[in-house]
């Protein structure tokens, strides 16, 4: 039988004792603890927040050289292992499960870990020789989990939210070219799912259009509260062992980093306590799903069919939609996003309960929100994105059965109430309905309105209105 080669090993020693762990790994004995205690979903930390954590580490490093409190030979060796992990380097070596230690204290320790054996190396060292380059003592300078792990989650939501914000905008926009679109096109409102009185399909659609802009405008907004930071408080708020110009200069140097308006929480404390901006942006979040689950039914309805359906609108043909039945092609991209927006409100109920979960001066169910958060971020992206691209702009009416339904609605006898009173419109409505006869030709018959009033009053364009243009 073949020799399994036998992998090599280093150990590395804590204050709770001594463990072996890969030879060329490079987390160290902390992050070999979680991974041992925290085998639970398979999933790490989105690359975001990844990234929002090395920046921080970065502009920590640059701050404490400023400062004077750290050596800039291993300063300088830090923001090099930074900025390699930024170029997308040794990005498997952040290995903790999402599910891990409360406040996340068991990521940064791979934060602090991975980076300082980087630098171990790059000044000429072997992986583990903490004397170099110290995971706590360098890599974690004046910084604790609880004002790092808060911080990386407000910096990489705001990462994401913008392209987030972009596939939102693009959306609207192709629901308002469908609303200009549709314009002309006749067809029979529905209120209760009951016919209603007419309104033309651009309308609609254009509605669509301006209630996701709002929610742009709201989102936006919501995502202004994260520019607070509680960097520089450390354990519990009160900046202890950092020196008096630490927090300015980190959050200077962050900005410059990441390009956003991040400033100063004006107290520590609560930036630290709370997650208020975390919630806030995740109902935000919550509310364009439940407008996305309405939308994307409205278009299903509309669709349904096509020969025993409303047939109003046909949704683009992606894909074939049964095993079993020939030729069945159905709304698929309207589902997947109701699918992605039922996650995304059951990741805000999630958010929620970690979020009222804090005691005192930390929230150690930090880990579970930012997860979540920036799942919900990316899946609400990618969704809308494509359901723009592959559904809403390749959307066509017909416009012969839309204008069809607009004749036979019943909802035209409302046109009549003016004229000849509620009772007497709702008696034709009701001969319409039992005979099968058009509202118009009920009304002739009754002789209830002069013939020279009569496409004034019951001209189903007029209703909706906008007055035809004469030929």
């Amino acid at each position: 039988m073949p020799v399994t080669p036998h992998r090599r090993m280093r150990k590395e020693r804590d204050f709770l004792g001594e463990k072996s762990l890969p030879a060329e790994a490079y987390y160290g004995i902390q992050t070999q603890r979680a991974v041992e205690n925290f085998s639970i979903s398979g999933q790490r930390a989105h690359p975001t927040f990844i990234e929002a954590y090395i920046m921080i580490k970065r502009a920590a490093a640059v701050s404490n050289m400023e400062t004077k409190a750290l050596d800039k030979r291993i300063g300088r060796a830090i923001v090099r292992a930074a900025d390699e992990v930024l170029r997308g380097k040794l990005r498997d070596q952040f290995v903790v499960d999402i599910f891990q230690a409360g406040a996340g204290t068991s990521f940064n320790m791979n934060v602090n870990e991975v980076l300082a054996n980087r630098a171990i190396e790059i000044l000429g060292g072997r992986k583990g020789d903490y004397s170099i380059v110290h995971p706590n003592d360098h890599v974690n300078m004046s910084q604790s989990t609880n004002d790092t792990f808060p911080t990386a989650m407000r910096v990489s939501a705001l990462l994401t939210i913008d392209d987030l914000l972009k596939s939102l905008d693009g959306l609207a926009g192709a629901f308002e070219a469908k609303g200009k679109e549709f314009d002309h096109i006749l067809k029979s409102g529905r209120t209760h799912l009951m016919d209603a009185v007419p309104i033309r399909l651009g309308q609609e659609f254009t509605a669509y259009s301006r209630t996701l802009k709002k929610l742009s405008r709201y989102i936006r907004s919501t995502a202004n509260e994260l520019c607070e930071l509680g960097i520089g408080g450390t354990a519990v708020g009160t900046g202890i062992n950092t020196h008096p110009l630490y927090r300015t200069k980190v959050i200077r140097e962050l900005r410059r980093l990441t390009g956003l308006p991040l400033i100063a929480a004006p107290d520590m404390r609560e930036a630290m306590q709370s997650n208020f901006p975390i919630a806030a942006l995740s109902s935000a979040l919550r509310l364009l799903a439940l407008e996305i689950i309405r939308i994307s039914g409205d278009l299903r309805l509309l669709g349904s069919g096509p020969a025993t359906g409303l047939g109003e609108i046909d949704l683009p043909a992606v894909q074939p939609g049964s095993s079993i039945m020939p030729g069945k092609v159905n709304p698929v991209m309207a589902e997947m996003i109701s699918m992605v927006a039922y996650q995304v409100i059951g990741n805000d109920l999630a958010i929620s309960m970690a979020v009222q979960a804090g005691q005192l001066e930390l929230n150690v169910m930090m880990p579970v929100m930012i997860s979540n958060l920036l799942s919900s971020i990316e899946i609400l992206t990618n969704a809308m994105r494509a359901f723009s691209e592959r559904c809403v702009r390749g959307i066509t009416a017909d416009e012969a059965r839309c204008r069809d339904y607009a004749q036979k609605s019943l909802g035209l006898a409302t046109a009549l109430a003016p004229y000849i009173g509620y009772h007497r419109a709702a008696e034709v409505a009701r001969k319409a309905l039992t005979e099968g006869k058009a509202i118009p030709d009920v009304v002739r018959e009754m002789g209830l309105i002069p013939e020279k009033d009569f496409i004034r009053i019951l001209d189903p364009y007029h209703m909706t209105g906008k007055r035809r243009r004469k030929p």
